[in-house]
């Protein structure tokens, strides 16, 4: 039996900044694996110096979708554009645009989710926790619709088509406090400069400990997922933020990407090393 992996993101790069090296891990062991990217990052800024000249904000839709292509082909993933518009990161108080992504009806964004996972019929999906692992309206709104298309695609009675009920669903722990305060210690114990020192200034002194149910060994998919992000050119400056780390340092201190489990529909035993545990290798 063919396992089947779904990943749901808000924009493009988000796929390559969390939990890319897990994706390129399982494709390399011919899983299928299929990217669902809800919106088209239309409303995202240019981030590379680089990259920011005439001409790349005004086409940013257009060129945001080929660095999408190009990052889903050095994954060796699938990708899909659920084809809703980015809302943007407004500022206090400024209200949501028309039309984005966030204001769209709850029922529309998750009907275009089920027709997708009753095509492609993952065994399990990965997304957001509750807090779109940051503030932004898409992510929050990507987990709202992910739990839900998760519950409704196995459900006849909800929208048309074949019913399909994934097995497994699983929230991103990427990025966390602990994973830069490990980095910046395992920098810093070498003798080297730490990145991460102004990034850790950022989080509040009491941030929990994350709670993770399921940790995939992939340091040796770290370069994949860097070319992954690289390809995001818009997105990402090659001289700064998250490029900046020495890779050594973090395959050593932090080989795994993290996950925690939300959902279950199979036996489970926690803690796992592998997103497909107790999923059935028999159709």
């Amino acid at each position: 039996m063919t396992l089947r992996l779904m990943t749901v993101h808000a924009h493009p790069d988000d796929e390559s900044s969390k939990g890319a090296a897990t994706l390129a891990k399982y494709a390399a062991q011919d899983v299928e694996v299929l990217v669902v990217t809800c919106t088209g990052g239309e409303r995202g800024d240019v981030l590379n110096p680089a990259m920011d000249r005439p001409g790349v904000q005004e086409r940013l839709a257009e060129i945001r979708r080929a660095e999408m292509d190009a990052a889903r082909a050095i994954l060796g993933v699938q990708q899909h554009f659920l084809g809703f518009v980015d809302s943007g990161l407004p500022a206090p108080g400024e209200a949501l645009p028309d039309g984005c992504f966030a204001l769209a009806p709850l029922d529309e964004s998750v009907e275009r989710l089920v027709e997708v996972i009753r095509e492609f019929r993952p065994h399990v999906v990965v997304t957001y926790d509750e807090t779109g692992g940051y503030p932004h309206p898409d992510h929050v709104r990507t987990h709202e619709v992910t739990v839900a298309a998760f519950d409704a695609a196995g459900d006849a009675d909800r929208f048309p088509g074949e019913p399909w009920q994934p097995l497994k669903l699983y929230y991103h722990g990427a990025l966390s406090k602990a994973w830069f305060q490990a980095l910046h210690d395992g920098m810093t114990a070498r003798g080297l400069p730490s990145p991460m020192t102004d990034v850790l200034k950022e989080f509040p002194a009491d941030v929990p400990a994350p709670e993770f149910t399921t940790r995939i060994e992939c340091a040796e998919y770290f370069s994949v997922r860097d070319k992954a992000l690289l390809a995001h050119a818009t997105q990402v400056d090659p001289n700064s933020g998250f490029m900046l780390h020495d890779r050594d340092v973090e395959r050593e201190v932090w080989p795994t990407e993290d996950y925690y489990l939300a959902k279950a529909d199979v036996p489970v035993t926690l803690p796992e090393d592998d997103l497909f545990a107790g999923v059935p290798t028999k159709e």
